[in-house]
């Protein structure tokens, strides 16, 4: 949960900083976000368990599905459940946020929220899910960084000048770096599986370098725009999560056991959260 909200906490930080926050807006995005990512973690449960990944050989804590806590068709309809509540969430902040009069930016957004819908449910779940193919990074990216930053900048201010994808880069290599723990984590299982994630093709070692990557490229981009936009010795106020990160980049790369990485997913999540936190203050003062 504080990674979902991480990227739209760095879209109001950033509306903020140019006097044009919207309180409704940033708090459904808040409220849609949250379900998407529930609808994500149910569907993840469900697809996995169908399709082989929560086996006896993974790492990871035990599922609910697996675990046999809840049936399959339960778990179908509790995904039916919070996608409804995700797609109404999303039109009533894309009518609050853009009206009637925005009428073809709205069917842009509806279709972009349709597409976010998708991609939580067919990460895993579904007869072809793109995750198995090692796609699941390029979605992360795409939702948890450019959408949701850009998305959420937008909502407010009508306008999405380019400057803002550098810190939504930012958070999608963070949002992706959580995800590629999680796959380090599970690549032997994922491997039996068939589940062919980035860490499955790159291998171990290769996967934890691709880390230090998504790490050092997240803090060059806030750098970068910082020195574009800059104003105020206290934008930079950021730096002081580059241990936490740092930290987190180095363990990642000396654990070698699985279950050894289970601390650093939450370490990681919320890293990126006290990031957004510095990152946000700093503009604003």
């Amino acid at each position: 949960m504080p990674l979902a909200l991480a990227s739209i906490l760095t879209g109001g930080f950033l509306a903020a900083a140019g006097g044009q926050f919207n309180g409704v807006v940033v708090g459904l995005a808040a409220l849609t976000t949250i379900l998407l990512q529930i609808l994500s973690n149910l569907a993840n449960d469900y697809g996995d368990s169908q399709n082989g990944a929560d086996s006896v050989h993974r790492e990871g804590p035990m599922r609910a599905v697996q675990a046999g806590y809840i049936t399959p068709a339960r778990m179908k309809q509790a995904m039916g459940v919070f996608g409804i509540a995700a797609f109404l969430s999303g039109l009533a902040l894309l009518w609050i946020a853009l009206g009637a009069a925005g009428m073809w930016i709205l069917l842009t957004f509806l279709l972009l929220g349709l597409a976010a819908i998708w991609a939580a449910i067919n990460y895993t779940a579904g007869s072809n899910p793109y995750g198995y193919a090692g796609l699941g990074d390029v979605s992360v990216f795409i939702f948890f960084g450019l959408v949701g930053v850009g998305g959420t900048y937008f909502l407010q201010t009508q306008t999405l000048p380019l400057v803002i994808l550098l810190p939504a880069t930012t958070l999608g290599c963070f949002a992706t770096a959580v995800l590629n723990v999680n796959n380090i984590r599970d690549l032997r299982s994922d491997e039996l599986a068939g589940k062919i994630t980035i860490p499955v093709r790159l291998g171990g070692k290769s996967a934890r370098r691709y880390h230090w990557l998504l790490l050092v490229l997240g803090l060059g981009c806030a750098a970068v725009y910082v020195a574009f936009t800059y104003h105020s010795l206290w934008q930079w106020l950021f730096v002081l999560s580059a241990p936490l990160l740092w930290f987190n980049g180095w363990q990642v790369w000396a654990r070698q056991e699985s279950k050894q990485l289970d601390p650093l997913l939450k370490q990681m999540a919320m890293s990126t959260l006290i990031f957004v936190l510095l990152f946000g203050i700093g503009q604003l003062l």
